[in-house]
């Protein structure tokens, strides 16, 4: 597919300087765009490639920089980058019907498409424009919004609810089992039934290898616009608020309450019945082992210790400004001693 920069402008915004003629087929970096190529300056650490690159147009944010062959201008070149990059890498429209090979049992909308050996449970529903890649499975009464994807080997489990334009890439489980036991006095577990659901918003993104569990009573709520990395586990009764992000392996306790608009780093971990504010930002790799109640960053961990020494050591990090505060006392009251001998 073949744009010209006008009619990006037209349909994005943003400034033209140069040729509104140029025309682009694709996305490239900056340091191997060549003609025809639309690239990008988001960081200004890679502004000095502007002199030596040949891409037919670079997004960037004013003043545009002398000797580029053509430019768009906007305040947030990566937002934009975004949107081109959807504009020029528009989703492979699917053939609507169901393969010879699938097993349906519930509503399948006309216009969605049902890929090799998938199935569809016994009251379960599809709207119009839903695609299962092949070895799908639905379970039974589980719904499925208009224009969601699910990619090859997909589980979406009984009772499920997941909105309208999501995108579920391979291996995603949706609904397993929470994991609730109660132990017996010999030290057996004895298995606590999850009754609960997933309820997912429009226009989420749930990466690869990435599991949601269903609620033990109540259900397990992931809020619109919310984009999930692969391999995240998501633990049950947790609800996550509209418009969190989250990197990959992050894992969630059960019934952990995250707000809206907060992002989470690769590899943190929350534990469980914890509240966080909205627009909280987590670094990687992060141990959140208490509610977060106001907005911010926040970042960190412990070594590992036996518990007890563990308890003890972190009730004397959270005194070290007040033993500071002292220790300067005392080194102030000891050099005015020192004065007077």
């Amino acid at each position: 597919m073949v744009w010209r920069l006008a009619d990006i402008v037209a349909r994005l915004g943003g400034e033209v300087v140069g040729d509104p003629g140029t025309e682009i087929s694709r996305i490239a970096p900056l340091d191997t765009a060549g003609p025809g190529e639309l690239s990008f300056l988001a960081n200004a650490k890679y502004r000095h490639q502007l002199a030596t690159t040949r891409a037919g147009a670079v997004i960037l944010a004013p003043p545009v920089e002398a000797g580029l062959a053509a430019a768009i201008l906007t305040p947030q070149p990566y937002l934009y980058f975004a949107r081109a990059s959807q504009l020029l890498n528009p989703m492979p429209p699917a053939l609507p019907g169901v393969h010879a090979s699938a097993v349906v049992e519930g509503d399948v909308a006309a216009g969605a498409s049902i890929g090799p050996n998938c199935w569809v449970g016994r009251g379960a529903r599809l709207e119009s424009g839903v695609v299962l890649a092949a070895n799908c499975c639905v379970g039974d009464g589980a719904v499925i919004g208009c224009d969601t994807r699910l990619a090859a080997n997909v589980t979406v489990n009984a009772g499920c609810r997941i909105g309208h334009r999501c995108l579920i890439h391979s291996g995603a489980v949706i609904g397993a089992d929470g994991f609730g036991f109660a132990r017996e006095a010999d030290g057996a577990w004895v298995k606590i039934p999850q009754t609960g659901a997933v309820v997912i918003g429009d226009d989420v993104e749930i990466g690869a290898g990435t599991t949601i569990d269903r609620g033990a009573l109540g259900d397990t709520v992931i809020g619109k616009g919310v984009k999930l990395d692969n391999q995240i586990q998501v633990g049950h009764n947790v609800r996550i608020g509209e418009h969190t992000a989250m990197a990959g392996c992050v894992g969630i306790a059960g019934s952990a309450s995250i707000g809206a608009r907060c992002t989470v780093g690769g590899g943190a971990i929350i534990l469980g019945h914890l509240q966080i504010a909205d627009d909280v930002d987590i670094s990687a790799g992060t141990l959140v082992a208490k509610s977060i109640p106001k907005a911010g960053r926040y970042s960190g961990t412990v070594p590992f210790l036996e518990h007890g020494v563990w308890l003890r050591n972190f009730a004397h990090i959270r005194h070290l400004d007040t033993m500071a505060d002292r220790i300067r006392s005392l080194e102030h009251r000891l050099a005015q001693l020192e004065t007077k001998k």
